[in-house]
């Protein structure tokens, strides 16, 4: 009797195309959260907000399915949920510096909420990367 060879994927082992995609998305989500970064929190593009960002996070959710069952699904969780957070905290940003900013703190609330946002971010794209190098999930998702 052979045994048939197991496909990626079915036994916890993920292909090594998805592991690059995988590679790729956590360079995308740093590339828009350094840009973010530069550009002093803006609003619009801090930190995963510009196109980088949001092409990031559809080739995200595109792939999660692929990773099921493997320990890069919890690195998918992981950034998607990077995302959506900082989307958040950017809106809330934003509303801080708009209904604030009659009082001129508010102006300083909102940018300080948009730059923490911005580090938050790049603490959780270095660790899910430092985890990801290591080929191990990341703990709790």
């Amino acid at each position: 009797m052979t045994d048939a060879p197991v496909p990626p994927g079915v036994n916890g082992t993920p292909s090594p195309a998805l592991i690059s995609m995988t590679l790729v998305i956590y360079a995308l989500f740093g590339v828009a959260a350094v840009a973010g970064l530069a550009s002093s929190g803006f609003p619009l593009i801090a930190p995963l907000m510009g196109l980088v960002g949001i092409i990031a996070i559809i080739l995200a959710y595109v792939k999660r399915g692929d990773a099921e069952g493997t320990w890069l699904a919890s690195h998918y969780r992981w950034l998607i949920r990077t995302f959506w957070f900082s989307l958040l905290w950017g809106i809330i940003g934003a509303i801080v510096f708009v209904l604030l900013a009659i009082i001129i703190v508010g102006l300083f609330i909102g940018y300080a909420i948009w730059v923490a946002t911005t580090i938050w971010v790049l603490y959780r794209l270095i660790r899910g990367y430092v985890l990801f190098n290591a080929s191990q999930p990341v703990p709790g998702m």
